[in-house]
């Protein structure tokens, strides 16, 4: 039996799994490391993080399952999106990565949409207007700071690609991690040379184009011998996090949407054509699915929000032995009603991108009274995410794009609590899948796909993965979220004058 790894470098940590054919898991290991924040808004990580522990985790499940090297035959990559890393003519990272969450490129995002003669004109060239979070304001960021870093730079990466670089040597991307670059022609899957030209960038420094289970090299030797694998494996082309995790959920097809709650949330559907929302507020990108597409509605600061609310006001559950803080606030936050007693989270704590696509916008708790305690807040930040998740799913559907079955995942779906406040929100129910992986099992089978083991990575899916538990709205929750979700659109209306405001003083 061949046996197949797939490895996820996440904001927080890297996730790398192995399993056989049929789509087991033997084995599982994460590695942690920090996101650097030199200032507000800024984020950024050293690279070098990343590869040890891509390196921890893969001899961690190579170790754990007692396989041969020779029985382990291909790594699936999966990775942060849009994240920049910028190297110089000797392969050496010349600065620190910036990562999707980064909002220091508002001034880099006018000059692109300024350069490519407007946002519809954009748009046209690459399926997208331009977002702080991509990866091409952040090399003309580059450009205009630090023009000697730019004069030594040879290759830009995303962090997925530099980890494939130190394991094959080979300078590659796929379509779908490369579509949230803003330099590709996501329509024919290829860089867009119009836009290079615009904007004076040498096309170069960009990695060669690959669909998501083509094989991109194989290991060096060395790195091979480190890893406990055969230099014969395999290094297939994975995917951006979004869609490997889209992948790994086995949305593969039209009528199924994935909402995930990772760091940051994701509302994500496969398209068979390329399909554009003309105002932006939805990505259209490249899916992991070759010669298909898909449409996405990202939350900033999904599970993310919850962990701030944990690790930044809930300090003193964290000091507590043996108690999991994240236990003791689901417990507090499932004892309030729905609508957490008239109190709103917007969870703006990064900016926002779906739809408003404001960097300036900034967290808030509203409505508090001296009746909320901290379960009252919980609640309503788990309630936030999810009405910002909700303006996504409002969007595909005023675009007629079918939705006929929503699965949750991510870590933030391990709350119980969390997934009903999903369901009712949304009004449908919220399904769950066998696997939990998300894209690390997503890029596995993707290396499975490459490697031979399935003809595609429809068939791929269809013979691992499937629905285990469906929970259906609650009647009453669901009509005062009904009712609760137009006041929460309007906060943002009636403050993105004052965040802008915020952000110069």
């Amino acid at each position: 039996m061949a046996f197949y790894i797939g490895v996820d470098i996440g904001t927080s940590g890297t996730k790398s799994l192995i399993m056989d054919e049929r789509g087991t898991i033997l084995a599982e290991s994460s590695a942690e490391y920090p996101v650097l924040m030199p200032k507000p808004l800024w984020t950024e990580q050293d690279p070098e993080q990343w590869w040890l522990a891509v390196k921890k985790t893969i001899k961690a499940v190579v170790k754990a399952s007692k396989l041969k090297k020779g029985d382990i035959k291909a790594i699936g990559l999966s990775g942060q999106m849009h994240g920049s890393v910028f190297l110089n003519k000797k392969g050496n990272v010349i600065r620190p990565a910036l990562l999707w969450n980064d909002q220091r490129t508002v001034a880099e995002c006018e000059e692109i949409t300024r350069l490519a003669g407007g946002r519809e004109s954009l748009i046209k060239m690459v399926a997208n207007p331009a977002l702080t979070g991509f990866t091409a304001p952040k090399l003309l960021w580059l450009r205009n700071h630090e023009p000697k870093n730019y004069a030594a730079l040879t290759h830009l990466l995303l962090p997925k690609d530099d980890v494939r670089r130190r394991l094959t040597g080979e300078f590659a991307t796929d379509a779908s991690d490369a579509s949230g670059m803003l330099l590709l022609d996501v329509k024919n899957r290829t860089w867009s040379k119009e836009l290079l030209s615009k904007l004076e960038i040498d096309p170069s420094i960009l990695a060669k184009v690959y669909e998501s289970e083509q094989v991109t090299g194989t290991l060096l030797p060395d790195v091979a011998a480190e890893l406990g694998l055969s230099p014969e494996c395999k290094v297939v082309g994975g995917a951006g996090d979004c869609a490997a995790g889209a992948v790994g959920n086995g949305i593969v097809k039209q009528g199924i949407l994935t909402a995930s709650l990772g760091t940051s949330g994701v509302m994500f559907c496969h398209s068979d054509e390329p399909q554009y929302d003309a105002q932006g507020r939805l990505h259209t990108f490249c899916h992991a699915v070759h010669g298909k597409w898909h449409m996405m509605g990202v939350t900033l600061s999904a599970a993310g929000s919850l962990q701030w609310f944990v690790n930044q006001i809930c300090k003193e559950l964290s000091a507590k032995r043996g108690a999991d803080p994240f236990a003791v606030i689901n417990e507090e936050a499932a004892a309030v009603s729905a609508g957490s007693e008239g109190l709103f989270f917007l969870p703006y704590l990064a900016g926002e991108r779906t739809p408003h696509a404001d960097p300036m916008a900034r967290g808030c708790f509203i409505g508090l009274t001296n009746k909320h305690g901290r379960g009252h807040m919980a609640r309503s930040v788990m309630e936030g995410v999810a009405y910002s998740l909700r303006e996504s799913l409002a969007i595909l559907s005023q675009l007629q794009v079918p939705v006929k079955e929503i699965r949750v995942s991510g870590g933030g779906a391990k709350s119980p609590l969390w997934k009903q406040i999903l369901a009712d929100v949304f009004g449908q129910k919220a399904c769950t899948i066998n696997a939990e992986q998300g894209p690390a099992y997503g890029v596995a089978l993707l290396a499975a796909v490459g490697d031979g083991a399935f003809k595609n990575i429809e068939e791929a899916c269809k013979a691992t993965i499937q629905v285990v538990d469906r929970v259906p709205p609650t009647k009453a929750s669901q009509k005062k979220y009904d009712a609760a979700f137009p006041v929460y659109q309007q906060l943002y209306t009636s403050l993105k004058k004052s965040f802008t405001d915020i952000g110069s003083l």
